[in-house]
Parts: C-alpha cells; structure tokens; sequence
C-alpha cells in the first residue's frame, strides 16, 4: 500500500470513528446520512458498507442492514471487523426469520473465530430462535465452561461439559 492510499484509508478511519463517537443509538438517523455520505465517497468499501449496515441495524431496519452486510462481506472484511460484521449480520438473519442462513453464518465465523464468546452467545440466541433450545441451551453452558472461571463453578465444569453434550445430542435425534 502506497503512502497515499495509507493516508487516505487513515483518514476514512478516523472519519468513521468520529462518526461512531458521536451516534445516538435512540435517533441513528444522523448516523445513517454521515455514513451513507462516506459511502457516496468509498462506494463498495467494505468497512464503510459494513458501518452502514450497522447503523441500519441498530434503527431496527434489519432489512436495509441485510444488504449492507452481505455488500461487505462479499467486499472483502478481515479481522475484527469480520467477526463483527459475521456476528451482527447472523443476528440480524435470526431477527428476519432466516434461522438457516443464520446459522450457516455462524458456522463459518466459528470456524474461523472459535474462541469468540460473542459468537457463541449469539449462535446460541439463533439456535433457540430455530427451535433448537437444547443445542442453545448446550452452547451456553459449553461457553460457560470455557470462559467463566469461579471456585465453586470449577469443580463442576466436567459435569457442566457432559451436560452440555448430553443436552446437543437431544436436538440430533
């Protein structure tokens, strides 16, 4: 990357940011006109494009942020900005119905983030929205497990983990 192209990409960055800053999630249309402005500017950026989307998403316009997400991720995401966009855009498949195209987007970002607590939480919320509520209510645990640490919790996790696998084969039957 050119000096110019990493001044310009810096610039977007903090463009973004100071967007993102001053956002009042209770009235998100400010946000959505600053963002779709930056998206006139860098059409098909795939950041700015995932920014959009979320900006739309947290108006309650799951649809409109749909789109957006699906832009971005086909645009190109790395990172955290992946994981994020794969989480919100899988949240906001559950919140539409589509529970299946949910889940095949959690399953790709687990594989790829498979220590990401948030995913699982949120894979979890979609498998109950799917009427899995054993898989969801093993995922928890398994999270728990996994990322909870306590003196009286620890002993149990063992236990808390055969649960867990006895509850996941329930919704495989």
């Amino acid at each position: 990357m050119g000096a110019g192209r990493a001044a310009e990409e810096a610039a977007l960055e903090a463009e973004l940011e100071q967007i993102l800053a001053a956002r009042n999630r209770e009235a998100m249309e400010p946000t959505i006109r600053a963002l779709l402005d930056v998206d006139r500017r860098f059409p098909e950026n795939p950041r700015v494009l995932y920014e959009v989307g979320g900006a739309y998403d947290t108006a309650g316009e799951e649809d409109t942020a749909a789109g957006f997400y699906e832009r971005a991720l086909a645009g190109g995401l790395d990172g955290d900005v992946l994981r994020r966009c794969c989480l919100q855009y899988g949240s906001t498949l559950r919140i539409l119905g589509r529970v299946e195209e949910s889940l095949a987007v959690f399953a790709r970002a687990r594989r790829e983030y498979p220590d990401s607590v948030a995913l699982g939480v949120f894979e979890a919320l979609t498998l109950h929205a799917g009427g899995r509520a054993d898989s969801a209510l093993a995922g928890m645990l398994e999270l728990l497990a996994d990322n909870v640490s306590a003196a009286e919790l620890d002993r149990y996790k063992p236990a808390i983990r055969g649960n867990a696998g006895y509850l996941r084969s329930l919704d495989s039957e």
